[in-house]
């Protein structure tokens, strides 16, 4: 366990008076859920492990609305890899921290703790102390004064706006989802090849699941109103673009369903399109790919096509040993592999006999 979690764990264990609990990714805890303690994350993973545990936790794109002002006596963040949700939390704890609040901020010097601080001073007015907590780690407590000075500007966090558009679609996304102003080069490169990996025209003639939706790139350029359509996604975020993207494009019949990699789905697609994730907030992490692959061979027919988007380092081939029969690479760029899997291994047929 790492400073930062040992220490976050050490404030949530001794907090007593009204806390807010702001948690994004890379959450490791060992202690029991404090009752003091009221949690808002925008994570369906992190906020499912936490409610099993007993905390008090709540998921949404941070929407805290429905918090009163003044109310809180303390509020702990370890800093987010985007820099527009930071600066985002920053302002709203100046409205939710009481008179003699504070907010303590955590994280690293290469992710900004130090700037943040600086700016979370300015915002809030009151005094900054900063602690380091090992070669790296920084803890930052910064009170709530009666001269709250400029915020950090937060790019208009809640709002949805066009970010970026192709031939076919204007998209619209925000602040809050990995790459959220940009089509991903990767998804581009998979609806080019689709219609020869499929060896079949697009928008494609059957069940699609778009796993891993992000703001609706993939499923908006494979499908059409003749197609049954599920989106997923465990990002608040993400799910609030993306329904938006196929209101917008006349596909309010698809389903978008918060989800933790496919986990809240049933099987029968006959098409999974996935560029999954391989980083979880400033780490890497390989176990991802992993809960991918694991949740296409579980939701594919068993006729269907899953066709996958990832970095060219990730041996996606390898891990789709045990679980699909037909593995073809149909693409390698020397940056992205577009890999097909058909025929998925029953689960149930693995293992001792």
């Amino acid at each position: 366990m790492d400073l930062l979690t040992t220490e976050l764990n050490r404030l949530l264990r001794n907090a007593t008076g009204n806390t807010l609990w702001l948690v994004d990714e890379n959450i490791q805890l060992d202690v029991p859920a404090n009752p003091s303690v009221q949690v808002v994350g925008n994570r369906l993973d992190v906020i499912e492990r936490l409610q099993q545990r007993g905390w008090q936790a709540r998921f949404s794109d941070f929407d805290l609305s429905a918090c009163a002002d003044e109310h809180f006596d303390l509020i702990l963040y370890r800093v987010s890899k985007e820099k527009p949700v930071v600066h985002f939390l920053i302002n709203e704890a100046r409205r939710l921290l009481c008179p003699d609040g504070s907010l303590v901020l955590l994280g690293d010097k290469g992710e900004g703790i130090r700037t943040y601080a600086r700016k979370a001073e300015s915002c809030l007015g009151g005094v900054r102390r900063e602690q380091k907590l090992g070669k790296e780690s920084w803890l930052a407590e910064i009170g709530a004064g009666s001269k709250a000075g400029e915020c950090p500007d937060h790019q208009r966090y809640t709002e949805l706006r066009p970010v970026c558009e192709d031939a076919q679609h204007e998209y619209w996304s925000k602040p809050g989802l990995f790459g959220w102003n940009k089509i991903d080069r990767g998804s581009a490169l998979l609806i080019e090849h689709l219609p020869s990996m499929l060896n079949a025209p697009i928008p494609f003639d059957g069940s699609v699941l778009d796993l891993g939706c992000g703001f609706g790139y993939l499923a908006l350029n494979v499908t059409n109103n003749n197609t049954r359509l599920v989106c997923s996604d465990n990002n608040a975020a993400a799910l609030t673009a993306c329904r938006y993207n196929l209101d917008k494009a006349g596909l309010e019949q698809a389903e978008v369903i918060a989800s933790n990699a496919g986990d809240r789905l049933t099987s029968g697609f006959d098409l999974i399109v996935c560029n999954p994730p391989f980083h979880s907030g400033f780490s890497v992490d390989g176990d991802l790919t992993d809960r991918f692959l694991h949740a296409a061979q579980r939701l594919l027919s068993a006729n269907g096509t899953a066709c996958f988007v990832v970095n060219q380092h990730i041996p996606l081939e390898r891990k789709a040993g045990d679980l699909f029969t037909d593995i073809h690479t149909h693409l390698d760029t020397g940056q992205f592999k577009l890999v097909r899997l058909r025929k998925p291994i029953n689960p149930q047929s693995q293992g001792c006999s």
